[in-house]
């Protein structure tokens, strides 16, 4: 959402249970609020664009040549057959081999794109070679990517996890309740404005956060916040700074309240998150509306 807080030195249908009265209890918004400046860490384990991919195809007639039948004048000349001849096909001139099918990847719960999915799990194998002490879960992952940007806009990627369109944010000028006005700090390379930062990526980071985060998710050698892949291991890895364990609901409520500071865009994730982990909707007094 463009809010993220500014970087550490260190480097379910159910009922309401997520309301912010429930499964955000008092005391943990408030130890959220006190601590809303310390370094990020992720969920229980237990954040907006859609397409649909269309495939076409085309049948090719070969149009097929037959021999015309040939005339006798007035004398019909019987000549001797010509030797049949063979004929053989170069090495060179063989068919290529049909391409490869593209890898059907497999939907998430409730609706969750395949491409996005995969990005999430991705991140929690990696946090759980890299860092297993923070008790990284996809779900967690998964509600920032649902509550951010609708899951890049319904999986609107290709099969690298790049986004057909990149989410870039507002510019944070100040313009908007709550919003922190950030002077460019990026020379416009990540979001295109000289004047504000912005948000960028399916998961919304700011230039500076993103700088000092970025994760490399699909190995490609480069960290780049447009990739589905790439972005989501690197909230991840913001989640999880500072030490904080997201298998405990004080510290995971503290990493999501840095993230955003709104205690509504937490008991949001954490709903969403909750719904993943359970396969039920929540239901809408788990969704206050964040401002």
């Amino acid at each position: 959402m463009g809010r993220h807080a500014k970087p550490s030195d260190s480097k379910l249908r159910r009922n309401s249970v997520i309301a912010m009265t429930g499964l955000v209890p008092v005391g943990l918004v408030a130890a959220a609020a006190t601590t809303a400046g310390a370094s990020p860490r992720a969920l229980l384990g237990v954040q907006q664009h859609e397409t649909e991919p269309t495939a076409s195809s085309s049948d090719t007639e070969t149009a097929v040549s037959i021999p015309q039948a040939v005339a006798a004048a007035q004398t019909i000349m019987l000549e001797p057959e010509p030797a049949p001849v063979r004929t053989f096909k170069a090495a060179s001139q063989a068919a290529p081999a049909p391409a490869p099918e593209p890898e059907v990847l497999e939907e998430g719960p409730l609706g969750i794109p395949g491409i996005n999915y995969a990005a999430y799990r991705n991140a929690e194998r990696v946090l759980a070679e890299e860092n297993p002490g923070c008790g990284m879960h996809w779900t967690l992952l998964a509600g920032i990517g649902r509550v951010e940007s609708g899951h890049a806009n319904g999986g609107r990627a290709d099969d690298k996890g790049n986004l057909l369109e990149p989410v870039i944010g507002l510019p944070l000028d100040g313009s908007l309740p709550g919003q922190a006005v950030i002077t460019d700090t990026d020379g416009g390379v990540l979001d295109g404005d000289t004047v504000y930062d912005r948000a960028v990526g399916p998961m919304q980071f700011i230039p500076t956060t993103w700088t000092q985060y970025a994760g490399d998710g699909n190995g490609d050698g480069v960290s780049d916040p447009q990739n589905l892949y790439d972005s989501t291991l690197t909230t991840a890895k913001y989640l999880c700074d500072g030490g904080l364990d997201m298998r405990n609901l004080a510290d995971t409520t503290k990493a999501i309240h840095r993230y955003n500071n709104s205690m509504a865009y937490v008991a949001n994730v954490l709903a969403w998150s909750t719904a993943y982990s359970t396969g039920i909707d929540p239901s809408p007094a788990d969704l206050p509306r964040i401002h």
